[in-house]
């Protein structure tokens, strides 16, 4: 099935060249499954693709910079996870109990995919666990990558492998907000991404608020004021986040999230480079102060609160993890900053512009000697938080 997403509405089927020259943003196959996006007052849920909240995406393409060559933060995440994932598959996950509801086609979500290639892994890996606990071969999954209108789904679809079990298509927009219709996935899947908050809280833009985080980028080494604002931000968009996929996910049906919960604190050496900028008259210290990098990473506590809250999931496994990391254990400061590079590259630039982005981050891969010097003695081992979910 063909369908076009224009401006705020979706045209199915065969629409006039008029309508889609006019109107036209992006075309999307779905193979080979029939595939619509909720309703309206008519049956049909209209889903506001394009009502977006902040959104940075990691560097696209595949140029010295881009995400898809520089993701082996992401990358040991993922491997450091793959037998807890496997485990809880093994465990919790029961399709037959789910196929009651629908076909045997088994749909399963990346929430914040980005452009490849760990998405990859993870969903070839999600397959393969649940093709070998089953051994049926009529099971067809169906894969539907999601990030942000503007992350780089070319990149993506031009990299998918070609063996790969699963049919795929993607689904842009928030994940803070409804995807999918009701009751229609199986198993939602989300690593690095969710500490990623839908806009910097808005107290930290307020320079008559005690929040004001005057010289710091982040919550590192702030205030209780400013941590306390992060972390409220995070709680509503969970709740936005955890609301949608209580309609989305079929009981029964899994979630899986990774979250990193240690990197946080390499963010301060980029904040270190800006000062820098600004002690030689390079760059208004307003603009530092003014400028909050939108993540959080949340703890155990942090994550059984507000699946608790949500009440639609029960947590079948959570806990920190402390995978092995080469990076980190090498104290390899060079491919660490160039990683943090393609991740925070976009945020940057919307604030700073590129030239004061550009200047910034080249100056912080040239301190990789200090960087380093200073792992080996205060990093501790690489930790993420490994996070199971049942649908109730």
């Amino acid at each position: 099935m063909l369908f076009y997403i224009y401006k705020k509405n979706i045209l199915f089927g065969n629409p006039s060249i008029k309508q889609i020259k006019s109107t036209l943003i992006l075309k999307v196959f779905l193979i080979p499954s029939t595939y619509y996006i909720g309703e309206d007052q008519e049956g049909y849920y209209e889903q506001e693709l394009f009502k977006m909240s902040t959104s940075f995406p990691m560097n696209g393409g595949d140029a010295v910079y881009s995400y898809s060559k520089n993701s082996q933060i992401q990358r040991e995440v993922l491997d450091g996870a793959k037998e807890m994932m496997k485990e809880a598959i093994i465990k919790n996950l029961d399709i037959k109990n789910m196929f009651t509801y629908s076909s045997n086609k088994f749909n399963i979500v990346e929430l914040g995919c980005s452009i490849g290639p760990n998405t990859f892994n993870s969903m070839q890996h999600i397959v393969q666990v649940v093709k070998e606990k089953y051994h049926d071969n009529n099971i067809e999954f169906q894969v539907f990558f999601n990030d942000h209108v503007n992350n780089d789904f070319n990149t993506l679809f031009r990299s998918l492998p070609i063996d790969r079990s699963y049919y795929a298509c993607g689904v842009p927009g928030s994940f803070h907000g409804r995807l999918f219709p009701s009751r229609s996935i199986h198993f939602a899947h989300s690593s690095c991404a969710i500490h990623w908050l839908s806009k910097c809280p808005k107290e930290l833009l307020d320079e008559k608020t005690l929040a004001w985080n005057k010289g710091l980028i982040h919550y590192v080494g702030a205030s209780s004021i400013v941590v306390n604002a992060y972390v409220a931000q995070f709680e509503k968009d969970m709740e936005m986040f955890f609301n949608a996929r209580a309609e989305e996910i079929v009981q029964g049906g899994m979630m899986v999230i990774l979250s990193p919960f240690s990197g946080y604190r390499y963010l301060k050496f980029f904040g270190s480079t800006l000062m820098d900028l600004v002690n030689e008259g390079m760059l208004d210290e307003s603009l530092v102060d003014s400028f909050n990098v939108p993540v959080y990473f949340p703890s155990i506590e942090d994550m059984t609160k507000v699946v608790e809250k949500n009440n639609f999931f029960s947590i079948e496994k959570i806990e920190l993890t402390y995978p092995k990391s080469k990076l980190v254990d090498e104290a390899d400061a060079k491919t660490l900053i160039i990683n943090l590079t393609a991740v925070l590259q976009q945020v940057f630039i919307n604030h700073f512009g590129n030239e004061i982005t550009e200047e910034t981050f080249t100056r912080t891969i040239l301190k990789s000697e200090e960087i380093s010097a200073w792992m080996k003695i205060n990093c501790e081992k690489a930790c993420q938080l490994f996070v199971a979910l049942k649908r109730k």
